[in-house]
């Protein structure tokens, strides 16, 4: 291309002033191709048509640099001057533009050409970068001067945006080209802020020039002081505690001598003496014999997430713990339950009497509960029927149901009034040493099977079903309210002549109580399936399947069917 190399441009150096572009003005958007300060202005106006050979010949000059622009990549433009009526330049012009030339506003190539930089640009004019171009068009002295900054406003936020900018004589006009500064140092602060939030940093090692590079993250993880060099892969071994040394060691060498990456991880120790865990990710660039040149990776502080690991790992072994703890409390109340109540389904025959029984504890967890039953046959040949519910669960409740129920059979042995016998049982549990537990609920009966007289006495629990002659009813329950509520109860005894084939059924709440419930619907379903048919089965079996449904249980269940 004649006259398009840079000799062309230096060449004709001002040669072509007398030449000087129409002034016209130029469309808004853009500062430097590639970059620049950016103004609006008023919209594009052609320069006038060429009239003369001189115009002729401007325009194949132009044409020219184009070639050349349009074979250069990143940011570069032809300016050419326009002057004012006082034959001073009153402004430059963008006649040409590389392709790869490119504005904030997002212009590139040739919709640039055609813009004014005095009305694209105002706050140029009388920087240093203006006289810079001023210079530069009057002497053909390239201008090479210091970073040009420039403040622009986007999405109503100011940001400082700094350039390298270039300007060469060229064809009567101006080649400018520039680089901008400020993306690489946002790149580079984006990098720093995401090295410092995952606690992890670069480092190179040049094996063949002995230089040891460290990225600023990596001197915050080794607790190092800036102002010292960064440590070569020999001399981190002196921060290294002394039991992770050997693997690392073998780690390294492995890294230098089979080339192989290295993913590792060790404990060191800083100058104010905190251990800290840290993680090295290596590998290594070979030369053509497979020795090593140089060393690429980075360090990570793994600290934090090894203490959040410990202190999980703590919590999982306290855990373990005490759900062994929990299950052996559990066995040892189940234990001791069973050693009370050793049989939860039998049948007895007492004092001419037939006794059912039946006893489901829930045992979830430790929510082994107080419920019991006793039914023996007394020295005299009468019989004690005695059911209760201790309230509460765990422990306490069976070491308390365990002395309700030796406690009240022993008085009954030995012929003390049942009355009575609660009185003492109330006084008792008053009376325990550490108590943690509330109350408790009982029903007494003593059967003679001379008369077949039937006494009771209850304390808070509920009532007794009878069962005669296919009809079901409550009897009403003597005066006595539960066991551990006051210091001076009061307990009568009643009593009922039973008749052959009467029935009689002994319960706890748990048989008849549903969370959110008011009890009389449980009762009521308690007599519905007493006095449903049982089809050959035991009476107690047909009303526990009635009732009872294992997903839906809360509480112990524990019954007594008699019959005679």
């Amino acid at each position: 291309m004649a006259g398009a190399g840079p000799e062309a441009c230096h060449a004709r150096g001002m040669t072509d002033r007398e030449e000087p572009v129409a002034a016209a003005s130029g469309r808004g958007g853009f500062g430097m191709a590639g970059g620049g300060p950016v103004y609006a202005s008023s919209g594009r106006v052609a320069p006038r048509p060429p009239a003369a050979d001189g115009d002729q010949a401007l325009a194949a000059r132009i044409a020219t640099v184009q070639e050349v622009l349009d074979g250069l990549p990143g940011s570069a433009i032809f300016l050419m001057p326009v002057f004012g009526d006082d034959g001073e330049v009153a402004d430059f012009r963008i006649m040409a533009a590389a392709p790869d030339a490119v504005d904030i506003a997002a212009r590139r190539g040739q919709e640039l050409v055609g813009l004014s930089i005095l009305e694209t640009y105002p706050t140029v004019v009388g920087t240093e970068l203006w006289r810079g171009y001023l210079r530069t068009l009057e002497s053909g002295v390239r201008y090479e001067g210091d970073p040009f900054e420039y403040e622009e406003v986007l999405a109503g936020i100011p940001r400082l945006s700094r350039f390298a900018v270039r300007v060469a004589a060229c064809q009567g006009g101006l080649i400018v080209s520039w680089v901008r500064l400020d993306s690489g140092e946002r790149e580079q602060r984006r990098l720093t802020v995401m090295q410092r939030l995952a606690m992890m940093g670069w480092a190179d090692w040049d094996l063949t020039g002995n230089v040891v590079t460290w990225s600023d993250e990596v001197y915050a993880i080794f607790g190092r002081d800036r102002a010292q060099e960064p440590m070569t892969l020999a001399e981190l071994r002196s921060q290294v505690v002394a039991e992770d040394l050997p693997a690392l060691v073998r780690t390294v060498r492995r890294l230098l001598g089979e080339g192989k990456p290295i993913d590792h991880t060790f404990r060191i120790t800083t100058a104010v003496g905190e251990v800290r865990h840290v993680r090295i990710v290596a590998e290594a660039e070979m030369d053509a014999r497979e020795n090593p040149v140089e060393v690429l990776g980075f360090f990570q502080d793994l600290t934090p997430a090894k203490r959040a690991e410990q202190q999980l790992l703590e919590h999982q072994r306290a855990a373990l713990a005490h759900r062994s703890l929990l299950a052996a409390e559990r066995d040892l109340a189940g234990r001791l339950q069973h050693a009370l109540l050793p049989v939860p389904q039998q049948s007895l025959r007492l004092a001419g009497l037939t006794v059912d029984v039946a006893y489901q504890p829930l045992q979830e967890g430790l929510n082994v509960g107080g419920d019991w039953y006793s039914a023996i046959e007394l020295p005299d040949g009468s019989a004690l029927l005695v059911i209760g519910d201790v309230a509460g669960h765990g422990l306490d409740a069976v070491a308390t149901m365990a002395q309700l129920r030796f406690t009240a059979k022993g008085m009954a042995i030995t012929g003390t009034p049942l009355a009575t016998i609660l009185t003492r049982l109330n006084t008792l549990l008053l009376h325990t040493s550490e108590r943690n537990f509330s109350t408790a609920t009982m029903i007494m009966a003593h059967y003679e099977p001379d008369t077949s007289q039937l006494s009771w006495v209850q304390a808070g629990h509920p009532p007794p079903l009878l069962l005669r002659q296919g009809r079901a009813h409550y009897l009403p329950a003597p005066r006595g309210i539960l066991l551990g509520a006051t210091t001076a109860p009061h307990y009568e005894a009643s009593a009922l002549r039973l008749l052959p084939g009467d029935q009689l059924l002994l319960y706890t709440d748990g048989l008849v109580e549903k969370p959110g419930e008011d009890v009389d619907e449980g009762l009521a379903r308690l007599v519905a399936a007493a006095t449903a048919p049982t089809g050959g089965a035991r009476v107690l079996d047909g009303i526990l399947d009635a009732l009872v449904t294992p997903d839906a249980r809360r509480d112990d269940i524990c019954a007594l069917h008699i019959s005679l």
